[in-house]
């Protein structure tokens, strides 16, 4: 009996381990108990108040919401920070007055306060509280509209999360990044419908002077699929891979180790750092708050007639066309095409650059069916360009003016002024060199038809300056315009990218080939500054129009740059970094302003011994601050990168199985000759240095975006 009864309680527990490992398949994106209080505060927070409302609430335990602020839309937003201000100091000093009354009697308002802390209302507590109240505007307005636009990509957005192996519930991200809105833009450089940076998104996108594909749900969606399965493969749980989406591969990795859990609970919880404040905090529970909104929608806002799926067909442009051609040939509206083609930009619009050789040109889905052929049929061959018009440039002399120069080039004050990002009014300093707009007619040297090759197109020297006060400009010739790949060559195990020899006693370490150029260095800026810009850790929008400014997603402003880079490049406690690809002990004597001689003096390291990936090497901070050490390697890494995907872009992965006689030189020989560093990110926890056979190393597939001309 004893034994029929063990044996039924074994199988019951198979039976239950077998369930709750199914569940766990079947529910990728779990909703711990532990964290339900946040998920109904984002409930509430997206489906019952608006935008002319908000919640007064504590920083860090969501369930104490200590009221209701209800604004009329009239209310100026000066009036509205006056009473959130009134309101908090009103409730900071309840707390005050319960920490001092311990046991003693209480209004009904500060008791009601009290009970809603339960067990942690202690003294201490409590007067932590005073200091930590937030205010948190409404959005159920915001995720309402979501709701309707979201008809228009929902097929798209679920058959690409499928076509992947995704869950399907990372559909809903939207909400919580845009609302749903492919044209918004953040404070800190993100755009479109899933929130991309610049950075992040030329890693799968094509983002230039012409077209920006983070402005296009379709392409961006793709984008995103893969961003989203690369934080999945890299940190093993989709909460933390969402967490990632916001909070950045590098910090969500460094959290995971510190913690030693991959427990969201945990690491929302327990885990402390400057930049892991309420944004990347509140993440994931509010991703779960829109997922269960997104799901019943009647529940929380009655009827809602969602958008009828976008319609349309796509055609490859034959060449460089400008889109004056397109609309003529196509007779299409400049409206329509334009609503189609969100993606190319107001240069494309203006006539200052071409739509791009083999960009997909969205078309009406009723129309006349198209082919790449018989749009190039339909384009005279002094319509199809080999390239990009090359800008002119101008030295400025005494006299000149935005005016006199506008109308001299025979161009508006409006578009020479836009074009250097200058006012109008703008006094022009003599040297000064500015660009013109680029000649859009009579500029062609031979035209490309469907059976001539680019290459037969003569170029022009882009660097050409025109004289002022003299004749203008010749007409340019429009060339395809390349960035440098600035890829490092890679190198085998234990060989540093320069000699020892140059190494040794350098104070300037640049790998051959790492230099960015002009075009990295000045995206990379101008992220830089993007992230300058940012609005501080819990920043607290009144009104629709603020919480816009800050930033497109529902819920906080990120604290940090979106950033897919997941290694650590922070300083550990005793000094020590670990190695990462395309670094050397030049780089790191360099930014330290040491000789390499000294770095190899206090790591023992014998003269020509190279510097191997992810092993660590100490530091001398004698001239430099941690801070600035890190500073500085960062900045080479973001150049680095910027430079690499200014030409390159990951289209998927691959596994390959380390063979016998494999290293890192050979694998990455088979895979046209792919940069290590890029290697190292999809591979972080692998010991490149040391590869055995049968080791599975992802392989990020990558194509050369000026091979392919798109």
């Amino acid at each position: 009996m004893q034994a029929a009864c063990s044996q039924r309680w074994l199988a019951g527990v198979l039976g239950l381990l077998w369930v709750m490992r199914s569940w766990a398949a079947e529910n990728p994106m779990p909703r711990p108990p532990e964290l339900e209080r946040d998920v109904q505060f984002w409930i509430r927070v997206y489906s019952e108040i608006d935008t002319n409302s908000g919640f007064l609430h504590d920083e860090h335990n969501l369930g104490v919401v200590y009221g209701t602020l209800r604004f009329t839309a009239s209310t100026t937003p000066h009036e509205r920070q006056r009473l959130v201000e009134q309101a908090r100091d009103r409730y900071a000093a309840a707390l005050h007055r319960i920490a001092a009354a311990k046991d003693g009697p209480l209004s009904d308002e500060d008791q009601h306060i009290r009970d809603m802390w339960g067990a942690d209302a202690t003294s201490a507590r409590l007067l932590e509280a005073a200091d930590e109240i937030r205010f948190q505007l409404g959005q159920s307005d915001r995720f309402r509209a979501g709701l309707v636009r979201s008809g228009a990509w929902e097929t798209h957005i679920a058959e690409t999360l499928a076509n992947l192996g995704l869950p399907a519930e990372l559909a809903v991200l939207p909400h919580v990044e845009s609302s749903f809105n492919p044209a918004a833009y953040s404070k800190v450089g993100a755009a479109g419908l899933w929130q991309f940076m610049r950075s992040t998104g030329r890693r799968y996108m094509r983002i230039d002077s012409a077209v920006d594909d983070r402005l296009d749900p379709f392409r961006a969606t793709e984008a995103a699929a893969q961003l989203l399965a690369y934080n999945y493969r890299l940190l093993g749980t989709w909460p933390l891979a969402l967490t990632a989406y916001n909070h950045g591969a590098e910090g969500v990795r460094r959290a995971k180790e510190q913690l030693g859990t991959d427990d969201i609970v945990r690491i929302v919880r327990d885990y402390k750092s400057r930049t892991f404040g309420f944004a990347s905090r509140n993440f994931y529970v509010s991703f779960l708050a829109a997922l269960e909104i997104d799901r019943n929608p009647e529940k929380y806002f009655g009827a809602v007639e969602r958008i009828p799926e976008a319609k349309f067909q796509e055609v490859n442009v034959p060449a460089f066309v400008p889109i004056a051609s397109l609309e003529r040939a196509l007779k299409i509206s400049p409206q329509k095409l334009r609503d189609l083609n969100p993606s190319l930009l107001k240069a494309v619009w203006d006539g200052q650059r071409h739509v791009p050789k083999a960009y997909r040109l969205r078309l009406p889905a009723d129309s006349t069916p198209w082919t790449t052929e018989m749009l190039a049929q339909r384009l005279a061959p002094s319509e199809q360009y080999a390239g990009q018009p090359v800008p002119r440039r101008y030295r400025v002399r005494p006299g000149d003016t935005i005016a006199t120069l506008a109308d001299e080039y025979g161009v508006t004050p409006e578009s020479l002024a836009r074009l250097n990002r200058l006012r109008t009014s703008a006094k022009l300093k003599p040297g000064r060199v500015i660009t013109l707009p680029a000649a859009t007619s009579g500029t062609l040297v031979a035209a490309v038809t469907p059976t001539q090759a680019p290459s037969t197109v003569a170029s022009f020297n882009a660097g050409a300056v025109a004289s002022s006060k003299g004749p203008k400009p010749a007409t340019q010739t429009s060339q395809p315009i390349t960035a440098s790949t600035a890829v490092p060559t890679p190198v085998a195990p234990g060989t540093p990218s320069r000699s020892a020899e140059a190494e040794s006693e350098a104070t300037s370490g640049v790998a051959a080939g790492a230099v960015a150029p002009a075009v990295a260095e000045q995206e990379s800026a101008e992220e830089a500054a993007a992230v300058a810009k940012a609005p501080a850790e819990n920043a607290q929008p009144v009104t629709a129009a603020q919480a816009e400014e800050l930033s497109p997603a529902l819920g906080p402003a990120a604290e940090t740059q979106q950033n897919a880079d997941p290694v650590d490049y922070s300083v550990a406690k005793d000094g020590t970094i670990r190695v990462a690809a395309a670094e050397t002990l030049g780089h790191y004597a360099d930014w330290l302003g040491v000789k390499a001689s000294r770095l190899r003096q206090i790591n023992r390291m014998s003269f020509g011994r190279p510097v191997l990936i992810g092993h660590p090497i100490k530091l001398d901070f004698a001239r430099v601050s941690r801070e600035e050490f890190e500073r500085k390697r960062h900045e080479y890494h973001q150049a680095l990168q910027a430079s690499y995907f200014a030409s390159h872009r990951i289209v998927g992965t691959e596994v390959y199985i380390v063979r016998r006689g494999d290293n890192l030189w050979t694998v990455t020989q088979r895979f046209s000759q792919l940069p290590i560093w890029l290697l190292q990110q999809y591979n972080p926890d692998i010991d490149l240095a040391d590869l055995h056979p049968g080791t599975q190393v992802v392989m990020p597939r990558v194509e050369d975006v000026a091979a392919t001309g798109a």
